[in-house]
C-alpha cells in the first residue's frame, strides 16, 4: 500500500466501533536507578525516581484502538476493588463504552507492577485472580453480546487466560460473529485452541502456534503444515502467525500464504506489540481492506511498537511516515481528496491562501514548470489535481497518457512549488473543487474566464480565477513530434 492509501485508511478510523472482549488489567511501571546492593540480601535496591500506570492486557487493545481514531466499547469482568475502580476511570478516559463492563465482589483486578532500571526490567509483581469468572458474569456478558453486537463493526478478543473468556464466552461470540457478519479478530493463549473453533482470525506467535498445532516450526515447510493443520480443525478464515524478527505469515483458508518481512529496528521492548498487532489488524478488517493489507499495516505498526518500552500505542501519524519513508520529497505530498480536504482545512485555519489547478502534466515540461511557479505565486499553498491514466485516455485518446499517473504524481510531488498533488478519475476535477473549496482557480490562457470549469463554485464562495499564459512554443505534443521526426 501507498503512503495516500494508508492515510485514507485512517481518516476512515473514525466511524469504526469496536468491541473488545477480554482480561483486562492495570500495568504499573516504577522507574529507578539501581546502583547498590541490599546489605540485608544479595539483591539490587531500586530508587524509584518515578512511577507510571497504563492500561494493560485487553485495556492495551482499547488503548491501542482509541490511538487509532476507534470508537471502542469494553466487555469484561473486574473486582470490586480500587484496581477496579482505577481501571475504569483510566477507560473512562479513553472514552471507551463500559456498558459491557461487569464486577465481581470477591474478584481481584489484575495489576503487573514492573520494576525498571536502565530501561531494564528488574523484576514483575502480579496481583490477579485467574478462575473463571462465576455464572452470574458469564451470563450477563453473553446477555450483552446477543444484545449489543450488531452495533459494532469488529469484535476483538483478547485472551490472557484470566478467566473471563470462558468455553461458553467465546461460544458465543464466534456464533455472534458468524451470524451478523462480523469480523471476530483473537489474540489467543494456552494450549488448547478448540475452544476459538469459528472465528475470524487468530493471531498467535510462532511459539504459540507450536504448542497449538503440535508441529515444531523449523523451517517454512513446517511452518506451512502447522497453519493447515490449525485452520483446518478450527474453521477460521484466516491464521495470522507473528514471528518476531522474521515478520508475519497470513495463511488463508482458501489462497496463497503471504510472508510479510519485518522491517529492522532496534528492539527495546515487545510487551504489549501482540496488542499492537491485533488492533491494526482489527482496524484494517473492519474498513474492509483485505486480511494482506490489514496484515501488511500491523507489520509496520509492530515494528513501531516494539522500539518502545512498556504497552505503548502507536500513532496512526508514525505508521503513515514510516510507510512513507524512503520517499519523503514525494510521497508525502500525493494525497487522497478525504485526506487532502481535512489537511487543506487546517491550512485554511492558519489564514493561508489556497490555489488549485489541475492538468494532465504527460511529459512534463519547461512550460508546466512556469505555469505551476506563477501559479504558487498567487497564494500560500498550490494544490494540482492530476488526471487519472483512465481520464487522459478519454480526453486525449488511447495512445495516451505515455507516462503512468504514479509517475506523473511523483514527478509533480518533486517540484518545491507545488505543495500537495492528488489524483481524479473523472474528466473534469468539479469534484475536487468542491471538496477544497479553494480560493484562487487557475487555468492555462488559451481558456476563458467564463469556461473554467467550478468558477461559479469559487467565485460563489469569494474566490476568483486567474488565467496563466504558458511559455510558447512549448508542448507535449510538440515533443512527442520532435521525438517521432528525430529517431
Amino acid at each position: 500500500m501507498e503512503r495516500r492509501e494508508v492515510e485514507s485508511f485512517f481518516e476512515r478510523a473514525g466511524s469504526i466501533r469496536a468491541l473488545v472482549v477480554g482480561d483486562l488489567m492495570l500495568d504499573e511501571y516504577l522507574w529507578g536507578r539501581a546502583e547498590r546492593i541490599s546489605p540485608e540480601a544479595p539483591v539490587q535496591v531500586v530508587e524509584v525516581a518515578s512511577e507510571d500506570l497504563r492500561l494493560g492486557g485487553a485495556g492495551n487493545v482499547v488503548n491501542n484502538l482509541a490511538a487509532l481514531g476507534c470508537q471502542v466499547s469494553v466487555c469484561s469482568v473486574i473486582g470490586k476493588d480500587e484496581n477496579g475502580a482505577l481501571l475504569r476511570r483510566a477507560l473512562e478516559e479513553k472514552g471507551a463504552g463500559l456498558e459491557g463492563l461487569f464486577e465481581e465482589g470477591e474478584r481481584k483486578t489484575s495489576k503487573k507492577t514492573r520494576v525498571l532500571a536502565a530501561n531494564q526490567q528488574i523484576v514483575r509483581i502480579d496481583r490477579e485472580t485467574k478462575s473463571s469468572i462465576g455464572a452470574a458474569s458469564e451470563n450477563g456478558i453473553i446477555d450483552y453480546l446477543t444484545a449489543r453486537s450488531r452495533d459494532f463493526d469488529v469484535i476483538v478478543v483478547s485472551d490472557y487466560l484470566k478467566g473471563v473468556l470462558t468455553p461458553a464466552v467465546l461460544t458465543a461470540l464466534a456464533r455472534t460473529g458468524r451470524a451478523l457478519g462480523i469480523p471476530v479478530v483473537v489474540d489467543p493463549k494456552g494450549n488448547d485452541y478448540g475452544k476459538y473453533r469459528g472465528a475470524t482470525i487468530l493471531t498467535p506467535n510462532r511459539k504459540e502456534a507450536e504448542i497449538a498445532s503440535g508441529v515444531a516450526i523449523t523451517d517454512q515447510e513446517s511452518l506451512q503444515r502447522a497453519a493447515e493443520g490449525l485452520l483446518s480443525s478450527l474453521e477460521l478464515d484466516a491464521l495470522l502467525i507473528t514471528r518476531s524478527e522474521a515478520g508475519m505469515s497470513l495463511f488463508p483458508s482458501a489462497g496463497e500464504a503471504v510472508h510479510i518481512p519485518t522491517v529492522a529496528r532496534e528492539v527495546f521492548d515487545v510487551t504489549g506489540a501482540g496488542d499492537t498487532v491485533i488492533s491494526v489488524l482489527s482496524l484494517g478488517l473492519a474498513c474492509g481492506l483485505s486480511m494482506a493489507d490489514a496484515a501488511w499495516i500491523a507489520n509496520v505498526a509492530a515494528g513501531i511498537a516494539v522500539g518502545k518500552l512498556g504497552t505503548s500505542t502507536v500513532a496512526p501519524e508514525e505508521i503513515v511516515a514510516e510507510v512513507g519513508h524512503g520517499a519523503k520529497d514525494s510521497d508525502s505530498k500525493i494525497k487522497n481528496l478525504d485526506v487532502l480536504s481535512h489537511a487543506i482545512a487546517r491550512e485554511r485555519s492558519r489564514g493561508k491562501k489556497v490555489v488549485f489547478t489541475n492538468g494532465c502534466f504527460d511529459l512534463l515540461h519547461v512550460g508546466h514548470v512556469k505555469y505551476l511557479q506563477k501559479a504558487r505565486g498567487l497564494g500560500d499553498i498550490l494544490v494540482v489535481g492530476l488526471n487519472t491514466d483512465a481520464s487522459v485516455r478519454r480526453l486525449k485518446g488511447e495512445k495516451r497518457p505515455l507516462i503512468e499517473e504514479t509517475e506523473r504524481a511523483h514527478i509533480l510531488a518533486a517540484l518545491d512549488c507545488i505543495d500537495y498533488v492528488v489524483l481524479f478519475d473523472e474528466d473534469t476535477p468539479l469534484k475536487v473543487i468542491e471538496a477544497l473549496a479553494p480560493d484562487i482557480l487557475v487555468k492555462g490562457g488559451d481558456y476563458s474566464i467564463e469556461g473554467v470549469v467550478g468558477r461559479e463554485l469559487v467565485e460563489a464562495r469569494g474566490g476568483r480565477v486567474e488565467l496563466i499564459q504558458f511559455v510558447d512554443g512549448r508542448s507535449t505534443s510538440r515533443i512527442i513530434e520532435k521525438i517521432l521526426s528525430s529517431y
